[in-house]
């Protein structure tokens, strides 16, 4: 990461190319970093084992499942990892056989006499070729989970099963009768302190706070099982779960625990009954969610699934507490299904999370700044705004998730509510995307949110539904923060002139003796968008507001693009830029392209006009490369090295809280992990060394 003088970068604000020059900013680029010098190294090829925090096992598909498992058994059931063991030896009918992970009763010796829970670990299947996994029932799977019975009938303290591919999850229960034993299917596993007899009680079973990879599975599970089981059409299956996480959100914002009715017993789902009984209470359930949110839904909207699908959906997602979940996990979990099925047609790229979190933490907003993404696609960049404000709310009420009290959490969740509802707008031209990120809003903790259905290009004016709340809501020169991903690209030009006239950007401009350049007044025919949102954000912020920009590098660095540059340094000062490595959109949108990030903060008029007569001042400004974003070409997790190759390590804490005999215990493992190797977010607190140096320019 190198900085330059503002005089030195009209010619390409961020081009790759100048990068490399010595200028006011800090520059480390990727690489290891620092603080490495107790860091221990991790051969190709194998992974930590989360259970002892020590060895290294070699990274098989089926070892991948298994170390996730073992997370969540801390993470979500409050099972101590001093409680299991993998491959653990035991000898069934006469047969050595091991545990691929083991679960004893707490504080006990590892013996058979004291193992509880077992899991079988099968490696992950492939993808189909319509992009899902068909889920199997439990009949099914029933040579499968027969493996799990033997375990049952020679282990007397062995109470619960699990066989699992990873994506597949069938729970089961010992059923012991006076002359056998048999394995009966559960919708889940109780937690460490509770028995299944509790989760058939709503009252007194409770929804846990989900591990983010499971959160993610769990997602991946309804969606699969509604469009590889259902024979929907991959966008019908979205709008499915769609609709019952609306329900689940409502139901948790609105009903006692003990009132609630998007839940399922043990055995329900396995029972044509119990499964009727879910949809009597999903049904009404569904009727408020579209009367609640009547600018979404028209109310024609219909469950369209079985019984057998309504079923497995309500099991999966009633577990977890949606509410209790960090917002950045709940918004992962909802990108992985919305990456998949609403990439659009017209130069919609959604953002990668490390991206979205990068412009957030560099532009800071705060709790009294208006906060705008005029082209809000899914919502990442409000979503990860709602997470940053939290993250400070807890900061200044110096509170920890893991151990903050009910009445703490809904003090905090409230006052993020407020935010949301003054300071947090969205525009996207796609009604499909508007509802999309309203999900994501909606998950995130915000009630209805600010987003609307307009063409941000042409407001103030326009036909669409969302344009004249927005004249009210969202003015031009209204806006303190604007942070956006705007569609781009020469194949999908504006050509319409009444959209194109107000413009300064979309008439042909000359370059006059002097070195600068005027408008002739003469309008071009076509105009690539992302050209048009940077004159359209600095016209939705206020004099001295703050935006946020992704661009293709050809406006930053192409001479054809000169006056692009020169007109937005005539306009704004230029916070930063930090170009982007090319594997930032191609897992994220299939698309081989080289992108910057632009940050502008926008001068008030009299600005302009006084350095229109006497010349711009010089003011530093930071400039960054990012080498590495945590992930390679595939999508496949990058992890830093070191000079040899080999993988490091860092000790890290994982902190959970879990209820056990009545009393709330916190726990922190000390475990060792890797280090993705991503320099977002080492640039952004590079970012804010610099300006506590070099403060922002301002009039």
């Amino acid at each position: 990461m190198t900085g330059a003088e503002a005089g030195d970068v009209s010619p390409a604000i961020g081009d790759r190319s100048a990068a490399g020059g010595a200028g006011a900013g800090p520059a480390p680029t990727g690489g290891s970093g620092g603080g490495e010098t107790d860091a221990e190294v991790v051969r190709d090829g194998f992974v930590l084992d989360f259970i002892s925090g020590k060895k290294a096992l070699k990274e098989t598909p089926k070892e991948q499942v298994r170390q996730r498992i073992a997370r969540a058994l801390f993470h979500e059931y409050g099972i101590s990892v001093d409680d299991m063991e993998g491959d653990f030896p035991v000898v069934v009918g006469n047969r050595r056989r091991r545990v691929d992970l083991a679960v004893f009763a707490a504080d006990q010796p590892h013996e058979p006499e004291q193992l509880q829970r077992v899991v079988v670990c099968r490696p992950e299947p492939k993808q189909n070729r319509r992009g899902a996994v068909k889920m199997r029932d439990y009949e099914q799977a029933a040579k499968d989970i027969g493996e799990i019975k033997p375990f049952f009938e020679e282990l007397g303290a062995c109470k619960y099963g699990l066989w699992t591919n990873g994506l597949e999850f069938f729970f089961l229960r010992k059923k012991a009768t006076r002359f056998q034993v048999d394995a009966e299917p559960i919708g889940d596993w109780p937690p460490a302190d509770e028995s299944i007899d509790d989760r058939g009680v709503l009252s007194r079973a409770r929804a846990r706070r989900a591990d983010p990879e499971m959160l993610r599975t769990a997602f991946r599970r309804c969606h699969n099982f509604i469009h590889g089981n259902e024979g929907m059409p991959k966008d019908a299956a979205f709008w499915q779960f769609l609709y019952l996480i609306f329900c689940k959100m409502y139901d948790e914002r609105t009903g006692q625990r003990s009132r609630r009715r998007f839940w399922a017993g043990p055995e329900e789902q396995f029972t044509n009954d119990g499964r009727k009984a879910i949809r009597q209470r999903i049904a009404p359930l569904f009727d408020e969610v579209k009367e609640e949110y009547r600018t979404i839904f028209d109310g024609g909207e219909k469950i369209d699934l079985s019984d057998r699908a309504l079923a497995f959906m309500i099991s999966e997602l009633s577990k977890y507490e949606f509410s209790r979940i960090d917002v950045d996990a709940k918004g992962a979990a909802y990108q992985e299904i919305v990456g998949t099925n609403l990439r659009g047609d017209r130069g919609q790229y959604f953002t990668p999370r490390g991206a979205i979190r990068l412009v957030v933490d560099i532009l800071d907003p705060r709790e009294d700044e208006r906060v705008l993404d005029p082209a809000c696609g899914t919502g990442g960049f409000l979503v990860a705004t709602l997470a940053h404000q939290l993250e400070r709310f807890r900061r200044e009420e110096r509170h920890r998730p893991e151990t903050e009290t009910t009445e703490e959490f809904e003090s905090l969740q409230q006052r993020l509510r407020n935010y949301a509802k003054k300071q947090v707008f969205g525009c996207d031209f796609d009604p499909f995307l508007i509802r999309a990120s309203q999900m994501n809003m909606v998950m995130a903790g915000d009630g209805k949110g600010h987003l609307y259905h307009l063409n941000s290009l042409e407001f103030p004016k326009g036909h669409l539904g969302g344009v004249r709340g927005a004249r009210q809501a969202v003015k031009l020169e209204s806006a303190d923060v604007v942070m956006t991903n705007p569609p781009f690209g020469s194949a999908i030009p504006v050509t319409d002139e009444g959209i194109l006239d107000p413009f300064e950007l979309a008439h042909v401009w000359e370059r006059t003796e002097d070195g600068h350049f005027r408008n002739t007044g003469r309008r071009q025919g076509a105009v690539a968008p992302e050209i048009l949102f940077i004159e359209r954000c600095l016209d939705w912020l206020r004099p001295g507001g703050r935006m946020g920009i992704v661009l293709p590098d050809g406006i930053l660095g192409n001479p054809a693009a000169e006056y692009i540059r020169w007109w937005i340094l005539r306009h704004a000062w230029v916070l930063a830029s930090v170009d982007l490595p090319v594997e930032t959109f191609i897992v994220e949108a299939n698309v081989n392209i080289l992108t910057s990030l632009l940050f502008l903060k926008k001068k008030p008029h009299e600005v302009v006009e006084r350095e229109a007569i006497g010349g711009p001042a010089d003011y530093p400004i930071f400039m960054a490369v990012a080498e590495k974003v945590g992930f390679d070409r595939r999508g496949n997790t990058l992890h830093k090295r070191s000079p040899e190759g080999e993988e490091i390590t860092e000790m890290q804490e994982e902190v959970d809280t879990v209820t056990r005999n009545g009393r709330t215990v916190t726990r922190t493992l000390r475990r060792k992990k890797k280090i993705v190797d991503d320099d977002l977010p080492a640039i952004a607190e590079r970012y804010h060394a610099f300006r506590r140096e070099h403060p922002e320019p301002r009039s």
